[in-house]
């Protein structure tokens, strides 16, 4: 049956930024399809809500409260994921993130910061999960971004970053075959906290929607189904792939309104 392709029965993952929204719907989506989860984010309450739903799925959970930035942080998940379900198989690098400026707001550190949150950190972890991942063959998925891909204004630190752990993604991806696969998800809009303020105001989301092709916001769900994709046997002849999850844009479909430089 096709569908037993979609099943990665046994199997152990680890999910950052997996409190909520992307991290956390693919956090459960995984656990639906077999794996044990160690789920990672700096908010304890909501790892704890999302360890109840893998564990409602008969799916083990390992709550991991950290910051990912401490150094020796992820190469601490990666040994206590592995010692807490005896192997290791996924990683997914969800953590990541930057806020949107004006180019003369720019500065060298918003490059930085952004760089390191975004590219920085996943390579952490997946250097930390690389030796369990060759045991027996494993899968890495990192979340990036549509802005890595479509030019917009004020998106010059984020995108320049998203872009940046894309083309990591190829390298990577190069660098671990056979045994290890890795591929992305460049990632559209979708109805996380991070667009409450879009979502509550119903202008703002119809424009949103009328400059999507697919006329809708995307859901957690969208991205966790491409990432479970994406480490299940179904994607097995995939690697060094970044999947667009983005509803059909070829630019950012929110304008943040910046003015021409005079």
């Amino acid at each position: 049956m096709i569908l037993d392709r979609f099943q990665i029965a046994g199997a152990a993952a680890i999910v950052t930024g997996a409190g909520r929204g992307i991290g956390a719907a693919t956090a459960v989506a995984l656990a639906q399809a077999g794996a044990d989860v160690a789920l990672c984010a700096r908010t304890e309450e909501q790892l704890r809500a999302v360890a109840d739903q893998v564990e409602k799925a008969g799916r083990r959970a390992l709550v991991v409260p950290a910051d990912l930035a401490v150094p020796g942080t992820a190469e601490a998940l990666a040994e206590r994921a592995a010692d807490a379900f005896g192997r290791l198989d996924v990683v997914v690098n969800n953590v990541g993130g930057a806020l949107p400026r004006a180019f003369l707001d720019t500065k060298r550190k918003h490059l930085e910061n952004a760089f390191q949150f975004n590219v920085g950190l996943a390579h952490e972890l997946t250097r930390a999960a690389v030796p369990h991942l060759l045991e027996g063959g494993g899968a890495i998925v990192n979340v990036s971004s549509a802005v890595g891909r479509v030019a917009g204004r004020g998106y010059l630190a984020y995108g320049t970053a998203k872009a940046a752990l894309a083309h990591y993604t190829r390298l990577a991806a190069l660098d671990l075959a056979p045994a290890v696969r890795v591929n992305a998800v460049a990632v559209g809009a979708v109805a996380t906290s991070a667009l409450d303020i879009v979502m509550n105001d119903e202008a703002m989301r119809t424009q949103m929607e009328q400059a999507t092709p697919l006329r809708r916001i995307g859901e957690p769900e969208d991205v966790a189904a491409a990432v479970l994709y994406l480490v299940s046997p179904a994607g097995r002849y995939l690697t060094g792939k970044v999947l667009e999850v983005d509803g059909g844009i070829d630019r950012p479909n929110l304008d943040l309104g910046l003015p021409d430089l005079a």
